[in-house]
C-alpha cells in the first residue's frame, strides 16, 4: 500500500518512514503543505498521515483541499494539538482518525490499518480471497492446507495489492505506484521476478498473466 506522510519534523517522519515500510506500507514523504496537497492530487494513496502544524500552512487546509477534489483516501491526522476542539475541527474537515502527540508508533500502525480497512468496507485484519488468506498483521500467507508462509515486504505488498481487488487486471505500471515510493526506480522487470516467487506459493494459474496488460488474481473457491 502506498502512503503520503505529511510531518515537517525530519527526524521523525524519517524514523516513521520506517516503521511503515516494516509493516507493509511504501512511503513518500513530505514536509510541506503545498506539497502535500500536490502530490494527494497526483499519486495514487491508499492513505495519508497529515500533521497539522506545517511551516507553510495549516494542516487542515491541506485535507480541505484534498477532500474539496474528491480525494478520499482515509488520512489520520498527527499533530501536537490534544486540544478537543482541534480534533473536532479535523474531523469535520473530513479526517478518519486522530492522534496527539506524543504517540505510540505500534498505536498509530493500528489506527492507520483499521482506516484503510473500512476504507475497503473490511473488518478484519486479514484478505481472503478464494483458498488464500493473508494477515496484515504478521504479512504472511496462509494457503488452504493451512501452511503459513512468510512474506518480505514487497511479496507482501505486492500480493495485498493483487488479493485486495480478486478479478482486476493491474499494469506493471499500477503495481510499481503500490510497491516503491517516489525516490526509488526499480526496472520494470522487478515486478515479473517477484510475481515468479509468488506463484510459487499460489500457483501459476491463481496470478495469471493478460498479454499486453498485466496481472490478475482469479482464484476461486
Amino acid at each position: 500500500m502506498r502512503l503520503l506522510l505529511v510531518e515537517d519534523d525530519k527526524l521523525l517522519a524519517e524514523g516513521l518512514a520506517n516503521q511503515l515500510e516494516k509493516s507493509g506500507f511504501s512511503v513518500d514523504i513530505t514536509y510541506s503543505a503545498q506539497e502535500a496537497i500536490t502530490l494527494g492530487k497526483q499519486e495514487d494513496y491508499k492513505a495519508g498521515i497529515l500533521d497539522l502544524g506545517l511551516p507553510d500552512g495549516n494542516g487542515l487546509d491541506v485535507l480541505k483541499s484534498w477532500r474539496a477534489k474528491k480525494i478520499i483516501f482515509p488520512v489520520l491526522i498527527l499533530t501536537a494539538r490534544g486540544d478537543w476542539q482541534d480534533k473536532v475541527n479535523g474531523l469535520k474537515a473530513g479526517a478518519d482518525d486522530y492522534l496527539a502527540k506524543p504517540f505510540q508508533t505500534e498505536e498509530l500502525i493500528a489506527r492507520l490499518h483499521a482506516i484503510v480497512r473500512r476504507s475497503e468496507g473490511r473488518v478484519e485484519s486479514s484478505l481472503k480471497a478464494g483458498r488464500f488468506e493473508l494477515d496484515e498483521n504478521r504479512q504472511c500467507l496462509k494457503t488452504e492446507d493451512g501452511i503459513e508462509h512468510s512474506l518480505t515486504g514487497t511479496e507482501f505488498r505486492l500480493l495485498r495489492c493483487l488479493m485486495g481487488c480478486p478479478g482486476h487486471i493491474f499494469s506493471k505500471e499500477q503495481l510499481m505506484e503500490q510497491l516503491y515510493n517516489l525516490n526509488e526506480n526499480p526496472n520494470e522487470n522487478v515486478i515479473e521476478a517477484y510475481i515468479r516467487r509468488l506463484r510459487k506459493l499460489v500457483g501459476p494459474k491463481t496470478i495469471a498473466t493478460r498479454r499486453g496488460q498485466g496481472y490478475v488474481f482469479n482464484d476461486v473457491i
